[in-house]
């Protein structure tokens, strides 16, 4: 399981013109599901998710996780973030877990996020999706969960 974790403002998620989603401080996550990724590795990738320290204390520090500002977070379902580009120019996703499967930890992953008390927003799984995110910092963490 990989996820890709952008601290920012405000973000948007829209599909087909409509809006679907918005968050105002918190996190933009792009979650990746690979083939053989499990409910223990979501809990693993939630809990990081939910206490990872990259906002701000009183001194400019990253030392606040998203629970310490009250943020949201957006979780966006990204099959893109398996891709294998070791061969040519073409990625391959064979990585990438199957849809029904990817479905369900991708849902399994915002409900332990909530029950640890986060706001989370989701995408459109499968969805062309249109998201505007107004950075913070700019700072991104990738976070990976293997055996």
């Amino acid at each position: 399981m990989k996820a890709v974790i952008q601290r920012v403002k405000n973000g948007t998620l829209s599909v087909d013109g409509q809006l679907i989603s918005s968050i105002g401080v918190g996190l933009c996550v792009y979650l990746g599901v690979e083939s053989g990724d499990s409910e223990l590795r979501a809990d693993y990738v939630a809990k990081k998710i939910y206490n990872i320290r990259i906002f701000e204390d009183e001194n400019g520090k990253m030392n606040k996780s998203l629970n310490d500002v009250n943020g949201e977070i957006l979780l966006i379902s990204q099959f893109t973030l398996c891709a294998d580009t070791s061969g040519g120019n073409r990625p391959s996703f064979v990585n990438a877990e199957k849809p029904d499967r990817a479905i369900a930890l991708y849902e399994y992953t915002a409900k332990k996020l909530r029950e640890m008390g986060a706001t989370v927003k989701l995408g459109v799984f499968g969805a062309d999706m249109q998201i505007i995110q107004h950075n913070d910092g700019p700072v991104t963490i990738i976070l990976e969960k293997r055996d």
